[in-house]
């Protein structure tokens, strides 16, 4: 392999019902074991779910859930002389956006309910709201980031 070529970006292809990326992003971390008709079927209850209860665009609730959970900065272990330090690195739209979508899921996953539509429908809802696990996750990663701050020059 050459050292020279860097790898084309994949874009996701939209999904077939609201024809929108960020849904086809979702379905594939929600997807196990290769079900991706089961992680459609997941989603797309949480959408009607979303839209029973919050009267809105399902589609403007997930956008705004997954905006205001992506973070700006995260931490990384950095190992210098002997002492690993946490050291504060921006990180850009899409992997902020990779995070928000494994934070979400991984929230509405820990929700305690019935199934899995219901809990994801929930915990968009609540992020969409500024509160609910993944808001938090956020936050504690801003806060790490900020307290680390000193550790920045590591980079």
């Amino acid at each position: 392999m050459s050292r020279k070529s860097i790898a084309e970006k994949q874009v996701a292809k939209p999904d077939p019902i609201y024809r929108n990326r960020l849904v086809n992003m979702l379905v594939n971390r929600i997807l196990k074991n290769g079900k991706k008709s089961l992680a459609y079927r997941i989603l797309y209850k949480a959408m009607k779910n979303i839209k029973q209860k919050t009267k809105k665009n399902p589609l403007f609730v997930l956008r705004q859930a997954v905006r205001k959970v992506t973070p700006n900065v995260t931490v990384k272990a950095r190992r210098i002389d002997g002492s690993t330090y946490q050291v504060p690195l921006e990180i850009k739209s899409t992997q902020g956006k990779a995070l928000a979508i494994r934070w979400l899921l991984g929230a509405s996953r820990k929700r305690s309910g019935q199934n899995m539509a219901f809990k994801l429908s929930y915990e968009l809802i609540d992020a969409a709201r500024d509160n609910g696990i993944a808001i938090r996750k956020k936050e504690e990663t801003h806060k790490m980031a900020e307290a680390n701050r000193a550790f920045a020059h590591f980079r």
